[in-house]
């Protein structure tokens, strides 16, 4: 089965810039897509210094549902949004003052590798944080989820007063290794890559994760049996699977705990791939309404992110009485979750007025 590979590489245009990511892209795309991806063949989408955070989810999002394993090479500068203080992937029109906006949301990446199996996705990041992101992540590091092998690094911002961006030094040593046409496992190109920047490997913050579950869960990856029985067409076996770990988080943790959710968001998505709208749109207005009752803030991420999954499975619904039916639900919702696009709640209130004339 074919790999897919995502290239992202985000900076600031102007003096915002910490790090000359898009620097890093001919490098790589030197290196043969197999290689990049570490499969027999495999899909290459670059994006050089995106302007719309929804444009780089969009491209993630597909990327995440191709079957195949899948490989992001993530190269840019984290900043954390003034209101959440949750870090966040700088794009091309990002500013201190607009962060929450402009940026990409880094929980928002771990939403979308969230269903995929650890043994098929990977992460190779090299991020240069400034000083509010920097304490952020060398206190907490940088939670990719728990089924993503992460590797890479995150260097603090250049001291003031050095000239010029830095230069994406750990991702060019993984480039230029990988493009002498050999793919070892990427725990080896990630040593191999840092012996190669030893003189500033030392001040950053090194990430090797191979993935699967945190300690104390089962060794057992769920998710590689779900994903398997979706790529095989078998999407009631996948619901099955996910319903009996939703219900032992449940009875385990309680139905808002974070274990539970997960395996709540997961069904929702499995309905989605069965092409069951109505389902999926139940499922996360669901998910949404149990984290905002457990005290969740409206414009959390994982809140947003159930909402608008909601409402774009709404539009989806082909049936014309259940879209009827759940369309208050969902207005109510997006009175409290507005979301970051404009004019979710008008096209909500527009769509349920026709389909109430109807």
């Amino acid at each position: 089965m074919p790999g897919t590979v995502l290239l992202i590489a985000a900076s600031p245009l102007g003096r915002g810039r910490l790090v000359d990511a898009a620097g890093v892209l001919p490098v790589l795309a030197a290196v043969a897509p197999a290689v990049l991806s570490g499969t027999d063949t495999a899909n290459v989408v670059e994006l050089p210094d995106p302007l719309e955070p929804q444009a780089v989810l969009t491209r993630l999002r597909a990327a995440a549902a191709a079957p195949g394993p899948l490989t992001v090479y993530v190269t840019g500068q984290l900043h954390l949004d003034r209101r959440q203080r949750l870090p966040h992937l700088a794009l091309a029109r990002t500013t201190a003052a607009t962060v929450r906006y402009t940026a990409l949301p880094w929980p928002w990446i771990r939403e979308e590798l969230r269903l995929r199996s650890a043994a098929q996705t990977a992460l190779v990041v090299d991020l240069h944080a400034d000083a509010e992101a920097w304490r952020y992540v060398a206190e907490r590091g940088l939670d990719c989820g728990p089924t993503t092998a992460v590797y890479g690094r995150i260097a603090p911002a250049r001291a003031a007063g050095r000239r010029g961006p830095a230069e994406p030094t750990y991702m060019k040593a993984v480039a230029t290794l990988l493009r002498s046409g050999h793919r070892p496992p990427l725990e080896v190109v990630h040593q191999q890559a840092l012996a190669r920047i030893a003189k500033e490997a030392p001040g950053n913050l090194l990430l090797a994760d191979p993935g699967g579950f945190a300690p104390g869960r089962t060794a057992v990856d769920p998710h590689a049996a779900i994903s398997a029985a979706v790529q095989a067409g078998r999407h009631a076996e996948a619901d099955t699977i996910a319903a009996r770990y939703e219900l032992a988080a449940v009875q385990a943790h309680g139905p808002a705990s974070e274990d539970a959710l997960h395996w709540s968001e997961v069904r929702a998505d499995l309905a989605m791939f069965a092409g069951d709208a109505v389902r999926s749109c139940r499922a996360w207005l669901g998910v949404a309404g149990v984290r905002l009752a457990a005290g969740q803030a409206a414009d959390a991420p994982a809140v947003e992110a159930a909402v608008d999954r909601a409402h774009h499975q709404w539009g989806r619904i082909e049936d014309t009485a259940r879209a009827r039916e759940l369309g208050p639900a969902l207005a109510e919702l997006r009175l409290r979750v507005p979301g970051r696009r404009s004019g979710a709640l008008e096209n909500v209130q527009r769509q349920l007025r026709q389909l109430q004339a109807q």
